[in-house]
């Protein structure tokens, strides 16, 4: 984990790879905790069998399960000392650009695109892709928004 003294020595960082977070993998149980948490029970997520008899694969994460990991997946990549709390504004974009199928491994790779003041702290813009393990193709890529306050 990067850690940066202020928030400004974040910022100086704009344009270049912060960095990237650990495996983490994505198995049923999670899955089902998500459909369970959101009420979305879509067979291709819950129902092994199904998903295997119908169209010959194993069960996928819901797309917004992968996003909702973002926090704590970014979280293990960097953190500022001096800032005093720090808040999710929102997403330019998201894009689900691949599945993620049950069992497999996700990581997220943060790249900082922009900062600037916004309401008393800094508005950071942060591009992010959601890696698969052994797929070139990401799962995701999103540019989230940020605040940070000192």
């Amino acid at each position: 984990m990067r850690v940066f003294d202020t928030v400004a020595d974040y910022v100086a960082e704009k344009g270049k790879e912060i960095g990237v977070s650990d495996w983490v993998t994505i198995d049923q149980d999670r899955v089902n905790l998500f459909a369970d948490a959101t009420g979305d029970h879509q067979w291709i997520h819950i129902d092994p069998e199904r998903t295997k008899k119908e169209l010959g694969m194993g069960t996928i994460a819901h797309g917004y399960l992968t996003l909702s990991l973002l926090p704590y997946l970014m979280g293990q990549i960097s953190g500022v000392k001096s800032a005093t709390r720090g808040i999710n504004y929102g997403s330019n974009s998201v894009r689900f650009t691949n599945m993620v199928p049950v069992g497999s491994r996700v990581r997220c790779r943060v790249t900082l695109k922009d900062a600037s003041p916004k309401a008393g702290g800094t508005q950071i813009i942060n591009e992010v892709t959601m890696e698969i393990e052994g797929n070139d193709r990401p799962a995701m890529v999103a540019e989230t928004i940020s605040l940070i306050f000192e």
